[in-house]
């Protein structure tokens, strides 16, 4: 028969990037007592991993959970960038309702309208927090009407559309449920979800069902499973099948060791759990997401959500450069390959394939920041590789080519419209909506292919002096728009082996920006710098001033450099061409042509001219 359980409410707190989800699940565990009075806490203590607070971003779903009163509320705290959406799209299967988050002053973005359409698609209750309502140029009564626009837009039903709003200030650590009359504490917001999200409901009686949304790894018991009890009751030493319901051939019988519920940031060891409780389980190897952990007696599989297709690829390979194996600590195409494939076990959005050769593996994402934050967590762990240039994939459909388009919103003061308006005009893009936004911006909507995105980030910021904001989510696969133009710099390449000299940097910098300083360490086919003119340039900046007896005067004074230009990882990827790589070392990053002799690449290309 199935029963509530009035006691547990399941949540996730879902948003835009930047709009104070995991600030606001700082304040919800400090005011519900999980913390001692005395006790130091991190802010954004659920952001975890060192890339996570580098960046400010949260990467990796995560689990926690509160008391208020007699009620446990588990609460999972999301990512809002549309890189991870695949994050998202799964923990929604672990909760009864949603707490949607909207920035007091911004207002809903492309991501919020992402989040939340997965949310009403899976037809689940909404509480929306409208947050950040201490800053001086908050909105809020704009921004409940632009939230409930946006609902009518995606569908949603009568009972959705009758979502309650809270109005909070994440970081003051205070909510109300009038926009003009702050409050004193979280109280309006921990009663609104009790109010209505509902209990979880599940048949107490019936054979045990739990579905495994999440995996999460030890280095003391090994891979551990996250996921929601549906029906029944778990027991430790219960002898449960593990189901998998897109390969029910890979059933297998295991025995539940450890099983924990989450309190707080921790998890504590329980004997026994029930329907509705979130729980983790440790001890059953090759544990993935979407199985179903059932009773022998009754196996049945549960359905899983389908997890949006990856629409970026790019080849990661072992490094070949004249550097190779000097900086890292793994080197070799079997390191590598072991590492990629571990990598899928607890990230359901990526694909990885083996290629035509053993030393190149094609590895497919959501994104450019999906790709470039995964290059950079190997880079940490010590592994050293190269990659190449982002490709989108193309899918075809009756004959025909199609390509990811995605949705950009970009917000920019006035002056710089024209030239944005420009730029992704001449990137296939479509400018589908433009309106005065706030703070004297304008904000232009544009449909425009992914691989039109690919380079242009950094083009949009000195475009626009910094000012800009650009945000984008993936829309849809649409006919492919045809050819688009390649970037108009070509690259500065070093003409041989050796040092970097600062006479030889200085002749080197009349040509374009450089990307190094001296003593830099460099090999032939190594990009040094961007050349101010659209094709290649061999350059030695390894070259020394010839010594004479004779003396100038005045001519001997220092050479003064341009600093060089410091590249990130993003910053390197956006700017390589179909022909380079960029070499990732746990100490360095390089940009270097795939073929490094200049010869060689000379006779390469004017064969390729004349195919």
């Amino acid at each position: 028969m199935i029963q509530k359980r009035e006691n547990i409410r399941n949540i996730a707190i879902i948003a835009h990037v930047d709009h104070g989800k995991t600030t606001l699940v700082d304040e919800l565990l400090k005011q519900s007592g999980t913390f001692r009075t005395n006790q130091v806490v991190a802010e954004r203590v659920m952001d975890s991993g060192d890339i996570e607070r580098e960046r400010g971003i949260t990467i990796l779903s995560k689990n926690t959970s509160v008391h208020y009163g007699d009620i446990k509320i588990n609460i999972v705290d999301t990512p809002g960038h549309a890189d991870f959406g695949g994050e998202v799209e799964r923990v929604l299967k672990m909760v009864n309702g949603v707490v949607l988050l909207v920035d007091a002053f911004e207002g809903p973005m492309p991501q919020t309208k992402f989040v939340l359409r997965k949310a009403l698609e899976l037809d689940l209750p909404v509480v929306v927090c409208v947050n950040k309502i201490d800053r001086p140029e908050a909105r809020p009564h704009d921004v409940v009407d632009e939230t409930l626009e946006l609902f009518m837009e995606l569908d949603a039903n009568d009972n959705q559309l009758d979502s309650p709003f809270v109005f909070a200030s994440a970081r003051s650590g205070i909510a109300s449920l009038d926009p003009d009359v702050p409050g004193t504490d979280m109280k309006p917001l921990f009663e609104t979800i009790i109010e209505h999200i509902p209990a979880p409901e599940g048949d107490p009686e019936a054979p045990v069902q739990a579905l495994i949304t999440t995996i999460d790894h030890s280095e003391y018991v090994g891979r551990i499973g996250i996921g929601k009890i549906e029906n029944g009751t778990l027991k430790v030493n219960d002898e449960v099948v593990v189901l998998n319901i897109h390969n029910p051939e890979t059933s297998k019988r295991v025995r539940i060791t450890k099983l924990y519920e989450f309190e707080g940031l921790n998890r504590e060891e329980v004997k026994e759990a029930s329907y509705g409780s979130i729980v983790a389980l440790s001890g059953i190897e090759d544990i993935m997401i979407g199985d179903t952990i059932c009773s022998p007696e009754k196996p049945e599989a549960l359905p899983f959500v389908k997890i949006s297709e990856p629409t970026i690829s790019m080849n990661f390979s072992v490094n070949d450069s004249p550097f190779a194996g000097q900086e890292g600590k793994f080197v070799t195409s079997r390191h590598l390959r072991e590492r990629l494939y571990k990598e899928l076990n607890t990230d359901v959005s990526l694909r990885v394939e083996d290629t035509d050769t053993t030393e190149s593996f094609k590895v497919s994402g959501r994104g450019e920041l999906h790709l470039s934050i995964l290059i950079e967590t190997l880079r940490r762990e010590g592994y050293e590789f190269q990659v190449s240039k982002p490709e989108v994939l193309f899918h075809e459909i009756d004959g025909k080519k199609y390509e990811p388009i995605e949705n950009v919103t970009i917000d920019v003061p006035e002056e710089f419209v024209g030239s944005v308006i420009e730029k992704l005009g001449s990137r296939k893009g479509e400018l589908t909506n433009m309106a005065p936004a706030n703070g004297g911006y304008t904000r232009l909507e544009f449909s425009i292919p992914a691989r039109g995105l690919i380079g242009y980030r950094n083009e949009f910021l000195t475009d626009t002096k910094g000012n800009g904001i650009l945000n984008s989510v993936f829309d849809s696969y649409q006919p492919y728009r045809g050819e688009i133009p390649m970037r108009s710099q070509g690259s500065l390449i070093a003409f041989e082996d050796g040092e970097a000299i600062t006479y030889g940097l200085y002749n080197a910098q009349e040509r374009g920006d450089l990307f190094i300083g001296a003593g830099v360490k460099v090999y032939a086919g190594m990009i040094v710098g961007r050349n101010s003119r659209v094709e290649d340039m061999d350059i030695n900046v390894c070259k020394k001033k010839q010594l004479t007896n004779t003396r100038a005067s005045g001519s001997d004074d220092a050479l003064k450099l341009t600093p060089p230009i410091i590249m990130s990882l993003e910053q390197c990827l956006e700017f390589i061409a179909d022909d380079e790589l960029v070499e990732v070392t746990p100490e360095n990053l390089r940009m270097r042509k795939k073929i490094l002799d200049s010869n060689l690449r000379r006779k390469a290309r004017i064969h390729g001219n004349n195919n």
